[in-house]
Protein backbone atom coordinates (compact mmCIF):
# COMPACT_ATOMS: atom_id res chain seq x y z
CA UNK A 1 0.00 0.00 0.00
CA UNK A 2 1.35 3.71 -0.87
CA UNK A 3 0.74 6.42 1.69
CA UNK A 4 -1.30 9.46 0.52
CA UNK A 5 1.97 11.71 0.54
CA UNK A 6 3.31 9.08 -1.99
CA UNK A 7 0.76 8.58 -4.16
CA UNK A 8 0.78 12.35 -4.46
CA UNK A 9 3.98 13.12 -5.87
CA UNK A 10 4.56 10.66 -9.23
CA UNK A 11 8.27 11.08 -8.45
CA UNK A 12 7.75 8.82 -5.08
CA UNK A 13 6.08 6.05 -6.06
CA UNK A 14 8.82 4.68 -7.86
CA UNK A 15 11.20 5.29 -5.15
CA UNK A 16 8.68 3.74 -2.55
CA UNK A 17 8.54 0.48 -4.61
CA UNK A 18 12.28 0.35 -4.61
CA UNK A 19 13.23 0.90 -1.07
CA UNK A 20 10.60 -2.18 -0.29
CA UNK A 21 12.24 -3.93 -2.44
CA UNK A 22 15.86 -2.87 -0.45
CA UNK A 23 13.74 -3.45 2.50
CA UNK A 24 13.39 -6.78 1.96
CA UNK A 25 16.73 -7.72 0.37
CA UNK A 26 18.10 -6.06 4.13
CA UNK A 27 16.05 -7.94 6.43
CA UNK A 28 16.73 -11.20 4.34
CA UNK A 29 20.36 -10.28 3.88
CA UNK A 30 20.93 -8.65 6.79
CA UNK A 31 19.48 -12.05 8.97
CA UNK A 32 21.56 -14.46 6.53
CA UNK A 33 24.65 -13.21 7.29
CA UNK A 34 23.94 -13.31 11.28
CA UNK A 35 23.12 -17.00 10.96
CA UNK A 36 26.35 -17.68 8.46
CA UNK A 37 29.07 -16.25 11.25
CA UNK A 38 27.04 -17.54 14.24
CA UNK A 39 26.32 -20.89 12.73
CA UNK A 40 29.56 -21.33 11.33
CA UNK A 41 32.07 -18.97 13.77
CA UNK A 42 35.41 -20.24 12.85
CA UNK A 43 35.19 -18.45 9.30
CA UNK A 44 36.26 -15.42 11.21
CA UNK A 45 39.62 -16.98 11.66
CA UNK A 46 40.57 -17.43 8.28
CA UNK A 47 39.21 -14.50 6.34
CA UNK A 48 40.70 -15.27 2.70
CA UNK A 49 40.10 -18.97 2.54
CA UNK A 50 37.30 -19.67 4.77
CA UNK A 51 34.52 -21.22 3.29
CA UNK A 52 30.36 -22.07 3.80
CA UNK A 53 27.92 -23.09 1.67
CA UNK A 54 25.93 -20.89 3.13
CA UNK A 55 27.72 -17.84 2.85
CA UNK A 56 28.35 -18.59 -0.89
CA UNK A 57 24.58 -18.58 -1.28
CA UNK A 58 24.41 -15.89 0.77
CA UNK A 59 26.82 -13.68 -1.74
CA UNK A 60 25.02 -15.16 -4.67
CA UNK A 61 21.70 -13.95 -3.69
CA UNK A 62 22.67 -10.54 -2.82
CA UNK A 63 24.66 -10.07 -6.35
CA UNK A 64 21.36 -10.93 -7.57
CA UNK A 65 19.25 -8.22 -5.64
CA UNK A 66 22.44 -5.77 -6.93
CA UNK A 67 21.92 -6.75 -10.51
CA UNK A 68 18.08 -6.51 -9.96
CA UNK A 69 18.40 -2.75 -8.64
CA UNK A 70 20.68 -1.40 -11.12
CA UNK A 71 18.06 -2.68 -14.00
CA UNK A 72 15.66 -1.15 -11.95
CA UNK A 73 16.99 2.18 -11.81
CA UNK A 74 18.53 2.24 -15.86
CA UNK A 75 14.62 0.86 -17.06
CA UNK A 76 13.22 3.28 -14.47
CA UNK A 77 15.28 6.19 -15.99
CA UNK A 78 16.20 7.18 -12.73
CA UNK A 79 20.06 6.65 -13.49
CA UNK A 80 20.91 10.67 -13.03
CA UNK A 81 19.46 11.05 -10.00
CA UNK A 82 20.25 8.16 -8.07
CA UNK A 83 24.13 7.68 -10.19
CA UNK A 84 25.81 7.04 -6.53
CA UNK A 85 24.01 3.85 -6.80
CA UNK A 86 24.93 2.63 -9.62
CA UNK A 87 28.80 3.10 -8.89
CA UNK A 88 27.90 1.37 -5.52
CA UNK A 89 26.45 -1.46 -7.25
CA UNK A 90 28.98 -1.41 -9.56
CA UNK A 91 31.47 -1.78 -6.98
CA UNK A 92 29.49 -4.88 -5.41
CA UNK A 93 28.67 -6.79 -8.57
CA UNK A 94 32.56 -6.70 -9.77
CA UNK A 95 33.87 -7.29 -6.17
CA UNK A 96 31.10 -10.61 -5.50
CA UNK A 97 31.39 -12.03 -8.74
CA UNK A 98 35.49 -12.39 -8.45
CA UNK A 99 34.85 -14.01 -4.57
CA UNK A 100 32.02 -16.19 -6.28
CA UNK A 101 34.46 -17.09 -9.07
CA UNK A 102 37.45 -17.76 -7.15
CA UNK A 103 35.91 -18.82 -3.57
CA UNK A 104 38.39 -16.70 -1.79
CA UNK A 105 37.30 -13.89 0.46
CA UNK A 106 34.01 -14.85 1.24
CA UNK A 107 34.20 -14.39 4.63
CA UNK A 108 35.19 -10.93 3.98
CA UNK A 109 32.28 -10.80 2.11
CA UNK A 110 29.32 -12.05 4.56
CA UNK A 111 30.84 -9.61 7.41
CA UNK A 112 30.37 -6.53 4.57
CA UNK A 113 26.82 -8.02 4.51
CA UNK A 114 26.33 -7.63 8.19
CA UNK A 115 25.62 -3.85 6.58
CA UNK A 116 22.14 -4.96 5.62
CA UNK A 117 21.30 -5.35 9.68
CA UNK A 118 21.76 -1.38 9.54
CA UNK A 119 20.37 -0.69 6.24
CA UNK A 120 17.56 -2.67 8.00
CA UNK A 121 16.88 0.64 10.02
CA UNK A 122 18.05 3.50 7.23
CA UNK A 123 15.44 2.19 4.75
CA UNK A 124 12.50 2.44 7.65
CA UNK A 125 13.93 6.30 8.10
CA UNK A 126 13.27 6.86 4.37
CA UNK A 127 9.96 5.43 4.30
CA UNK A 128 8.98 7.29 7.64
CA UNK A 129 10.21 10.39 5.75
CA UNK A 130 8.33 9.79 2.70
CA UNK A 131 4.79 8.64 4.26
CA UNK A 132 5.23 11.98 6.25
CA UNK A 133 4.16 9.87 9.50
CA UNK A 134 2.06 11.72 11.67
CA UNK A 135 3.81 10.07 14.77
CA UNK A 136 7.53 11.82 15.09
CA UNK A 137 7.68 9.04 18.14
CA UNK A 138 8.23 6.83 15.58
CA UNK A 139 10.80 8.80 14.04
CA UNK A 140 12.42 9.55 16.89
CA UNK A 141 12.99 6.32 18.25
CA UNK A 142 14.40 4.58 14.54
CA UNK A 143 16.35 7.47 14.24
CA UNK A 144 18.41 6.54 17.54
CA UNK A 145 18.26 3.07 16.63
CA UNK A 146 19.23 3.47 12.99
CA UNK A 147 22.50 5.47 14.64
CA UNK A 148 23.34 2.61 17.01
CA UNK A 149 23.10 -0.10 14.75
CA UNK A 150 25.25 2.14 11.67
CA UNK A 151 28.19 2.16 14.55
CA UNK A 152 27.32 -1.47 14.77
CA UNK A 153 26.94 -3.57 11.58
CA UNK A 154 28.33 -0.39 9.27
CA UNK A 155 31.73 1.14 10.15
CA UNK A 156 32.47 -1.43 12.42
CA UNK A 157 32.73 -4.32 9.82
CA UNK A 158 33.95 -1.87 7.63
CA UNK A 159 36.53 -0.78 9.81
CA UNK A 160 38.12 -4.10 10.55
CA UNK A 161 38.04 -5.38 7.14
CA UNK A 162 39.81 -2.16 6.09
CA UNK A 163 42.73 -3.03 9.18
CA UNK A 164 42.89 -6.73 8.12
CA UNK A 165 43.45 -5.96 3.86
CA UNK A 166 45.71 -3.17 4.57
CA UNK A 167 47.77 -5.28 7.19
CA UNK A 168 47.76 -8.97 5.85
CA UNK A 169 46.55 -9.24 2.01
CA UNK A 170 49.02 -8.76 -0.47
CA UNK A 171 48.31 -5.57 -2.88
CA UNK A 172 48.01 -7.50 -6.05
CA UNK A 173 45.61 -9.00 -7.98
CA UNK A 174 42.40 -10.11 -6.66
CA UNK A 175 43.66 -8.59 -3.09
CA UNK A 176 44.91 -5.04 -5.04
CA UNK A 177 40.98 -4.85 -6.78
CA UNK A 178 39.26 -5.81 -3.52
CA UNK A 179 41.37 -3.62 -1.30
CA UNK A 180 40.74 -0.70 -3.73
CA UNK A 181 37.08 -1.45 -3.77
CA UNK A 182 37.23 -1.17 -0.48
CA UNK A 183 39.05 2.09 0.60
CA UNK A 184 36.37 3.65 -1.97
CA UNK A 185 33.16 1.66 -0.22
CA UNK A 186 35.09 3.60 3.35
CA UNK A 187 34.91 6.93 1.40
CA UNK A 188 31.57 6.63 0.62
CA UNK A 189 30.19 5.24 3.62
CA UNK A 190 31.89 8.21 5.33
CA UNK A 191 30.27 10.46 3.80
CA UNK A 192 26.55 9.05 3.85
CA UNK A 193 27.45 9.29 7.86
CA UNK A 194 28.37 12.88 7.84
CA UNK A 195 24.94 13.86 5.74
CA UNK A 196 23.05 11.08 8.35
CA UNK A 197 24.54 13.09 10.96
CA UNK A 198 23.63 16.50 9.61
CA UNK A 199 19.84 15.49 8.50
CA UNK A 200 19.11 13.94 12.05
CA UNK A 201 21.56 15.25 14.70
CA UNK A 202 22.69 18.66 13.21
CA UNK A 203 19.81 20.16 11.19
CA UNK A 204 21.00 23.47 11.09
CA UNK A 205 24.86 22.13 9.73
CA UNK A 206 22.35 21.13 6.36
CA UNK A 207 23.27 23.28 3.27
CA UNK A 208 21.61 22.99 -0.10
CA UNK A 209 18.76 20.56 0.67
CA UNK A 210 15.94 23.46 0.99
CA UNK A 211 13.28 22.85 -2.04
CA UNK A 212 15.02 20.04 -3.41
CA UNK A 213 13.22 18.04 -5.35
CA UNK A 214 14.68 14.10 -3.73
CA UNK A 215 11.93 12.14 -4.90
CA UNK A 216 13.84 9.64 -7.32
CA UNK A 217 16.94 9.47 -5.37
CA UNK A 218 17.76 6.57 -3.59
CA UNK A 219 20.75 7.79 -1.78
CA UNK A 220 20.12 9.37 1.59
CA UNK A 221 20.18 13.51 0.93
CA UNK A 222 18.28 14.59 3.34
Amino acid sequence: PQPAAVRSRPGRVWRWRNLLVSFAHSVLAGLWALFSLWYSPELLSDIQDGYSVSGHLLVCFSSGYFIHDTLDIIFNHQSRSSWEYLVHHAMAISAFVSLIVTGRFLVAAVLLLLVEVSNIFLTVRMLLKMSNVPSPALYEANKYINLLMYFAFRLAPQAYLTWYFLRYVEVQGQGAFLTANLLLLDAMILMYFSRLLRSDFFPSLRKGSAGRDVDGEKFLID
